[in-house]
């Protein structure tokens, strides 16, 4: 089945992806942003914040937008 699947790491992108049917949310990450933690994104479909179990359906959003800028110093 295919979704719109939006990434805002780094300088981003948004494209239709195929993914299996029944594909969760978890599946779709370690898929497409390796070694990262999901704790460290916002985590959407369909504009609001999804579970890691949360099942994927055809025409589903799902955007990972980094909450944590690796290399940012920190300002105090």
């Amino acid at each position: 089945m295919r979704v719109l699947f939006i990434n805002n790491d780094g300088g981003g992108f948004a494209d239709h992806i195929e993914v299996a049917d029944d594909a969760t949310v978890a599946q779709l990450f370690s898929e497409k942003v390796p070694g990262r933690k999901p704790a460290d994104f916002l985590i959407r479909v369909n504009r609001q914040p999804a579970g890691a179990d949360q099942v994927l359906h055809e025409g589903d959003r799902v955007s990972f937008t980094p909450t944590k800028v690796e290399g940012a110093a920190l300002v105090a």
